[in-house]
């Protein structure tokens, strides 16, 4: 109903609040993936029990950032971290696929990225660092593409 629903959003944004948590949805807003210190989750809000489905471990330090995206009809998370790495999971599959480690500090932003390296159409992902670097991935070939590394100081936000 209208009302759980209302319920649900503000516990959730309660929550999110209190742990400094940050979050994302997904599809229409029935999911609600979250990280909260070395662990990503997934929540399914519109059950009463706003349901636990996913959890993603294997960083070993503080998850900064998150991000969801669809290609070729799969489901992915990635995550940046203060243990250096960027980390993507197969959500279908609840596992980890890939973990780039080139970064030299912590990776304060992870963003898939519209950006496809020369019309390829490969799975990219952007991270930024207090290395004073932002990198593109390619998830799919598990390789870096580009590095900037002008920048003088730490880099803490992507936008696309």
């Amino acid at each position: 109903s209208k009302e759980e629903e209302e319920e649900i959003q503000i516990i959730i944004r309660h929550w999110v609040r209190i742990l400094n948590i940050k979050l994302g949805w997904i599809k229409d807003f029935d999911k609600l993936v979250v990280n909260y210190t070395y662990t990503v989750f997934m929540f399914d809000t519109f059950r009463s029990s706003s349901k636990l489905i996913n959890t993603f471990t294997g960083h070993t330090n503080i998850v900064r950032s998150i991000d969801y995206s669809v290609f070729d009809d799969c489901q992915f998370i990635c995550s940046g971290s203060d243990d250096q790495t960027v980390r993507v999971w197969d959500v279908d599959n609840n596992k980890q696929i890939q973990s780039f480690n080139e970064h030299s500090s912590f990776v304060h932003c992870v963003k898939f990225s519209p950006y496809h390296y020369h019309n390829h159409h490969q799975n990219v992902i952007c991270s930024s660092s207090f290395d004073k670097t932002i990198r593109f991935w390619d998830f799919k070939h598990n390789k870096q593409l580009q590095i900037f590394d002008g920048h003088t100081k730490d880099i803490y936000v992507l936008d696309h």
